[in-house]
């Protein structure tokens, strides 16, 4: 039956059950006797019809059930997209309540209300999330563009102690590409043997805080650079265990240049040196002379007064130096007592030239003055500039042999005033030029031909930039001499 149901469907299944019952029939009332023997087959026959019928009635029922039950099926199998928000009981005919399958089909329709209610959560949770993941990523590349520009190199390794993360300036410091680097191992890609050890042994160490180490590193042009650098654990976090190999944590390495530190604390090692080495010179001096007094080496008066005057200039030339450093030190820190007013640069020159006169006639050397006959009016420090000028004057004196010629000149240069200092003397290599204003610099073929300390160019330079914001330079030649010149703001051009 059911294989006939299913191949000719439930209305050929009926017409042929009520075939069958007509066929029976007829055949009762031709085929067999009639007469009263003949009145069951009859009632039989009537039987065999109305069963026929009602079976077809009952599959005529059973077919239209299925249609509807069908039918509702495949409304809820062709729900769309813009369905799934939407109440699928509009959009699917209703079955009647004693519909065989209306619970089923009902089970159904709730259970896909329910995915379709689900499936509206997850889209909020999806829109959610979508928004989340492009605020990280525009988070990242933000990151990421800070990260890549910070002037700090930075160094990133894993806990295998391989590259993950460098930024430009250490590609740069270093010499190599993240991007074109195929084998990631730090010792192979970082020509710093104490880098690659203070990041291996930052990652090996189980207690978290930060290493420091000072480095000398050499860059791809051969340059030597220092850098202080700082390595720190990276921590995995929270849950570390079960994410696995996952949650590696790493180091990262921080680098900050110290060349200029590392240049100021030998600058102050050479200037200490050179402190204590001029300071010997007069002390050592003034005990050995004391010692000959004390030792009644020096019996006669002469002697005795000799002594003393060799005492007397020592300790003069130390003071000097006290004087000297204490004035370069007072300026550096600005703490100098500064009394700025107009002033007659010409006048102050004048001065000068007569306070350096009696060195320079005793070594024969002529003093000439060729100041401008025009008044040149600065905003000056009287002492302070009258100060350097005589540093210049007695540094082009000391400096040129007898029979020489010492030039001070005076003139207007635009906006500004302009003096000179010009000697016929041993002069200046180009090394020495730009080193000569230096604390305690001398030049070494130079030392003995007169005493010095080195401290006279650079009081002077300090005193005409720092001071009065104006400039010296100098040009020389070998053999030929000097010429150092100052160029100061006129009064009203002063700050």
């Amino acid at each position: 039956m059911a294989t006939a149901v299913e191949k000719y469907g439930w209305t050929a299944v009926a017409l042929v059950g009520l075939g069958l019952s007509l066929l029976v029939a007829w055949a009762g009332d031709t085929v067999l006797p009639t007469g009263p023997a003949s009145a069951p087959l009859s009632a039989l026959a009537l039987a065999a019809l109305l069963g026929g019928s009602a079976l077809g009635l009952l599959l005529w029922h059973y077919r239209r059930q299925q249609r509807q039950a069908s039918r509702c099926l495949e409304a809820l199998a062709q729900l769309g997209p813009q369905d799934l928000f939407s109440d699928t009981s509009d959009a699917t005919p209703p079955l009647p309540a004693t519909h065989p399958q209306a619970q089923a089909i009902g089970r159904l329709r709730e259970a896909l209300s329910a995915h379709l209610r689900r499936i509206q959560e997850l889209e909020h949770v999806r829109a959610a999330l979508e928004v989340r993941c492009r605020r990280a990523l525009a988070q990242y590349e933000q990151i990421k563009a800070i990260f890549s520009h910070l002037a700090e190199p930075i160094v990133v390794v894993d806990d295998y102690n391989e590259l993950l993360l460098a930024n430009r300036s250490a590609q740069e410091l270093f010499g190599f590409e993240t991007g074109k680097a195929e084998d990631r191992a730090l010792a192979k890609l970082v020509q710093c043997q104490r880098l690659v050890d203070l990041l291996a042994g930052t990652v090996s160490r189980k207690a978290p805080g930060a290493r420091t180490e000072e480095l000398e590193i050499t860059d791809p042009q051969g340059r030597k650079r220092w850098y202080r650098a700082t390595a720190v654990k990276l921590s995995a976090g929270e849950g570390a265990e079960q994410r696995g190999a996952g949650a590696a944590s790493g180091a990262v390495a921080v680098l900050r240049d110290i060349g200029d530190h590392k240049a100021l604390q030998k600058r102050n090692a050479e200037f200490v040196s050179a402190v204590s080495h001029e300071m010997k010179t007069p002390l050592a001096g003034i005990k050995a002379y004391v010692e000959l007094l004390a030792d009644g080496e020096a019996e006669d008066r002469a002697t005795q007064e000799e002594f003393l005057q060799l005492i007397s200039g020592q300790a003069d030339r130390l003071q000097r130096l006290v004087e000297n450093l204490l004035n370069i030190a007072r300026i550096e820190a600005g703490v100098v007592n500064v009394n700025k007013q107009p002033r007659s640069l010409n006048e102050i020159l004048e001065e000068a030239l007569r306070l350096v006169r009696p060195s320079a006639e005793a070594k024969n050397i002529q003093l000439l003055s060729e100041l401008s006959p025009m008044y040149l009016g600065v905003l000056a420090d009287r002492d302070l500039l009258l100060q350097a000028a005589l540093n210049l004057l007695s540094n082009a004196v000391k400096y040129t042999p007898q029979g020489g010629k010492v030039i001070l000149r005076s003139q207007t240069d635009g906006q500004h005033i302009r003096f000179e200092v010009q000697d016929t003397g041993v002069g200046l290599s180009e090394e020495d030029c730009q080193r000569v204003f230096e604390k305690f610099y001398r030049v070494k073929k130079d030392r003995d031909m007169a005493p010095g300390t080195g401290l006279g160019l650079p009081l002077a330079k300090h005193i005409i930039e720092d001071v009065h914001g104006g400039t010296i330079t100098v040009q020389s030649k070998l053999g030929e001499g000097s010429t150092f010149a100052v160029v100061l703001p006129r009064a009203g051009q002063s700050l």
